[in-house]
């Protein structure tokens, strides 16, 4: 059996979605920037889709920005709200959390090193921030803060709302990386209060390379590309049509699908997590807090009782024909220890025991019962 349990890293294209994008990789071949009928015909289909995208989270179209995904999104918001408003207000202090996807982290650490002040806050056990972590560190200075909706590697969910509304009081600046919680969860960017938010179409069954960010009106923001007068001249580059068609069919087929999919993968996680514990309740640590997405099981063999090698489990695992990573697929290629899990309080050795499985519409229990079958065998394989 072939199991593929890493969702969290990408998904596989939806059928509807394909069949949707092919049109737009064949006879709609024009350039939406082009004022022929060619161009205009494209040109309605992209605005259709971000109307289609501005409806699911209860924004303006005008507040939607296309990008090559989730990590340019992030790119751009953090360094477009972050240099707009210094050259605005003078302010220079960031806070974002010890925790955040690389895309998100870097980012910050490169304005570090460029005339930021930026406060990198530790997470607890649940990789998360607390309340009273972010109140300390705000002062006057303070225009823009980061924290991700759901972490991508353990699927903690972070109270953002709360968040916000603390930031709202001070005139900060809010972002949220919504990539792990778009599609998956109804999101209302008026509700939450927050002032960007980003996504990824890769990570809801839609094509890759295709992602957006909202920014909502008012917002201090300058371009990371230059070159065109594409995306209100702040995104230049020609628009990925087919993306973009590919990215609104499957922000569709989610619209309806959000509650019996939470309900699936969840039923999933819960089968997984009882049999883990029947496996080795006292040496396998679920990471997996109070709050967290039924997407994602993060696991940490821990070091006292196995011999832990991240390259040699994960290649077990898919000798045996489960797919799965040790943290970000961006980083899972170099096999360092996950920084989300080293901030969490755990050694270099437990996080090289870390094992992320993440859950699609399309698992099945059987790959669940199977998975268990081989993750015994792991034990067995690796125990001192």
């Amino acid at each position: 059996m072939k199991v593929y349990f890493d969702n969290a890293a990408t998904t596989p294209i939806h059928p509807k979605v394909f069949e949707k994008m092919q049109p737009f990789l064949t006879e709609n071949f024009g350039n939406a920037s082009s004022i022929h009928s060619f161009g205009r015909k494209v040109r309605v289909a992209v605005e259709e889709a971000r109307e289609l995208i501005a409806d699911f989270i209860n924004a303006n179209p005008n507040e939607i920005y296309f990008t090559s995904g989730g990590t340019e999104a992030n790119n751009f918001v953090v360094f477009g709200i972050a240099r707009s408003e210094l050259a605005e207000s003078g302010r220079n202090h960031l806070i974002t959390s010890e925790a955040e996807h690389h895309s998100v982290y870097d980012s910050f650490l490169e304005l570090s090193k460029n005339g930021f002040k930026v406060n990198f806050l530790g997470v607890g056990n649940d990789s998360i921030i607390s309340n009273e972590s972010l109140l300390q560190n705000i002062n006057s200075s303070t225009s823009l803060t980061s924290l991700m909706h759901i972490n991508n590697e353990t699927g903690a969910i972070s109270p953002i709302e709360p968040f916000s509304s603390q930031l709202k009081k001070k005139n900060i600046f809010f972002h949220t990386d919504s990539v792990q919680s778009f599609g998956k969860y109804k999101i209302d960017v008026k509700l939450s209060g927050v002032d960007s938010i980003t996504a990824s179409a890769h990570k809801i069954n839609g094509p890759k390379g295709i992602g957006f960010a909202y920014v909502k009106s008012g917002t201090p923001l300058s371009p990371l590309i230059f070159g065109g007068s594409q995306e209100r001249n702040r995104r230049g580059g020609t628009e990925n049509v087919a993306g973009i068609i590919g990215f609104a069919e499957a922000i569709r087929i989610a619209k309806d699908s959000i509650q019996q999919n939470t309900n699936h993968v969840n039923g999933l996680k819960q089968r997984f997590i009882n049999g883990i514990c029947s496996i080795d309740k006292k040496g396998i640590i679920l990471n997996n807090g109070i709050n967290t997405s039924p997407y994602i099981l993060s696991i940490t063999l821990k070091s006292d009782h196995y011999k832990n090698d991240s390259e040699a489990m994960l290649m077990f695992l898919d000798i045996n024909g489960v797919a799965v990573s040790n943290g970000a697929a961006c980083t899972s290629g170099t096999l360092k220890p996950s920084h989300v899990i080293l901030s969490s309080g755990y050694s270099i050795e437990d996080a090289r025991g870390t094992i992320r499985f993440s859950f699609g519409w399309q698992n099945t229990t059987e790959e669940v019962d199977y998975s268990l079958e081989v993750i015994n065998k792991l034990t067995n394989k690796f125990k001192k």
